[in-house]
């Protein structure tokens, strides 16, 4: 809004982009209208503010306290956006705590998007580069939030990617019918959404007991290493606990690896007994397949 002074007034076009320069800063409106981005869209006249140029005051409020409502409502909206992403470890953390990280967040990692779908996509990486110096070699309440937070981004990242609703999977059936000469240099296709995590603590047990119950205060766990896979089959989102071995397996199936080369991986933690392992095996593939881990296998 022009105040009529002699300047003319700048094209509407320009003064919404500078407004939203402004008011999307994550240090305040005072550094949003000195920074580059603002100045370089509508550069100031020495001396003057194009806040106040630019923005009429009201009966009660001046142009500063005016804009500070619109800066102040779009952060909000971004830390309440973080909540509902994070939902297990706002709960965790407490309102004050949580939006106090959030804020920090915002500031480390401004939002660039034109989607909130990735308002949190460094928010993970954000609390491990601002956690205190761990004290010992044990994991500690910061390496639980950071993994907390991890799983959380992980299980809005498979909601929103690529799934295999519309990709014909691997079937067990499809699996027994290759000779098992064959076996060994097979080649298996996981599915696109399929991730894998190693937790030094048992996340997956904590986040579903929070969600079991929506009034819990639970203390955190003690530290304990756990492995998890997260799929999405048929619009939800799946968690399933895996042991050492079939994380071992797994991941090396998604790097690429043959299935003796991955069965191998996980030499440490098999059973030494030919049949026993030929057994446990089969019945991890017939597992995974029915759950849909796969989409393809590729024969040498």
């Amino acid at each position: 809004m022009s105040k009529g002074d002699a300047q003319p007034a700048p094209d509407l076009s320009l003064v919404q982009r500078w407004f939203q320069a402004v008011i999307t800063h994550p240090d305040g409106l005072a550094a949003g209208e000195a920074a580059s981005a603002a100045e370089q869209i509508l550069p100031e006249a020495p001396g003057a503010s194009r806040i106040d140029d630019l923005i009429a005051p009201s009966s009660k409020l001046s142009p500063h306290e005016r804009l500070s409502v619109y800066a102040s409502a779009f952060h909000a909206r971004l830390v309440e956006c973080l909540g509902e992403t994070f939902p297990i470890l706002k709960r965790t953390l407490g309102e004050d705590v949580f939006a106090g990280f959030a804020m920090g967040y915002l500031q480390a990692y401004p939002s660039k998007s034109y989607t909130l779908n990735e308002l949190g996509t460094q928010f993970p990486r954000y609390l491990g580069e601002s956690r205190p110096p761990r004290e010992g070699e044990v994991p500690d309440w910061a390496d639980f939030l950071i993994e907390l937070a991890t799983l959380e981004w992980t299980i809005e990242q498979v909601f929103d990617g690529p799934g295999i609703e519309r990709t014909p999977t691997l079937t067990a059936e499809r699996l027994a019918s290759i000779e098992p000469s064959k076996w060994p240099t097979l080649r298996l296709q996981t599915a696109p959404c399929l991730r894998l995590l190693a937790f030094a603590f048992p996340v997956n047990d904590y986040f579903s007991a929070m969600r079991q119950d929506e009034t819990a205060a639970l203390d955190m766990p003690s530290p304990r290493e756990s492995w998890l896979a997260v799929t999405r089959r048929d619009y939800v989102v799946r968690r399933i606990d895996l042991t050492q071995a079939q994380f071992a397996v797994l991941s090396s199936l998604q790097g690429g690896a043959a299935v003796e080369e991955a069965i191998a991986a996980a030499d440490a933690w098999l059973p030494a007994d030919d049949a026993a392992l030929a057994g446990m095996i089969r019945a991890w593939f017939e597992q995974w397949s029915a759950t849909g881990l796969f989409v393809d296998v590729i024969e040498a």
